[in-house]
């Protein structure tokens, strides 16, 4: 449902108000204020608050980087976007779709890897020597650190060939192809002992077929995040630019 504009109204808003036209309950209005969410309400002389279109905005801007980024980070982000400069700010949110995109494309390359065991399976696929990878090189193509293949190896998720007389580790294409499936599994969220029974799953039916329908909705999220994160893009800029707005007389 698209948002209804935040229309310029005369006078303050009331806490009952700020509440009504967030979507938001008076108590959560008051809370998020608390937390420094949104900036200060100013106080009428009987002590009620009031709040302004800002706040709104500033309301608006945290349930889409809730929904975009989770809740801990909003309640971070947002402050530090009211005092960050101008170019700061426009940098953090860019880097919000870009950590998007990046989580967007690792399951995707998963989907990939998973068609490959598929075929892989059926006796379809063969593996060139050329496509083997290093340790540091495969934790470079997911974006981990070479300690965290260490860490999945020693959970029984991951089986890397040492081939040097150093014992060095070498990923032939399908530990490869079971990392990318790893990697995208532990972004949404899933336990060490839940992907340990996919991966030891994957050159079964039901294995691929479960981890096609994970790895599915694991885009399905991404792409609904990546919508929550445009939708509060005006409110977010409504929020940048109010703290750099030339006070009226």
């Amino acid at each position: 449902m698209d948002k209804p504009p935040i229309r310029p109204r005369r006078g303050p808003l009331r806490t009952a108000d700020a509440a009504r036209e967030s979507g938001y309950s008076p108590q959560q209005v008051r809370d998020l204020e608390r937390l420094g969410v949104i900036p200060p309400a100013t106080r009428s002389g009987n002590g009620y608050r009031c709040y302004t279109p800002t706040h709104l905005h500033a309301l608006r801007a945290y349930r889409g980087l809730a929904a975009a980024v989770g809740p801990v980070a909003a309640r971070r982000m947002l402050p530090e976007l009211r005092t960050a400069t101008l170019a700061q700010a426009a940098s953090a949110v860019s880097a919000l779709h870009v950590r998007l995109a990046r989580e967007r494309d690792e399951a995707l390359h998963a989907q990939e890897a998973l068609l490959a065991v598929r075929a892989e399976a059926s006796g379809s696929a063969c593996a060139r020597q050329s496509d083997a990878m290093t340790i540091t090189e495969l934790a470079a193509a997911l974006a981990v650190r070479p300690s965290t293949l260490r860490f999945w190896e020693q959970e029984g998720l991951l089986s890397p060939e040492r081939v040097t007389s150093l014992r060095a580790r070498r990923y032939e294409l399908p530990a490869i192809r079971t990392a990318r499936i790893i990697a995208a599994l532990r972004g949404a969220g899933y336990g060490v002992p839940a992907v340990r029974d996919i991966v030891g799953s994957l050159h079964g039916p039901a294995g691929l077929e479960e981890t096609r329908r994970l790895l599915g909705h694991r885009l399905d999220r991404i792409a609904a995040r990546s919508v929550a994160l445009l939708r509060a893009g005006s409110d977010l800029a409504a929020v940048v630019m109010a703290e750099r707005e030339p006070p009226r007389a």
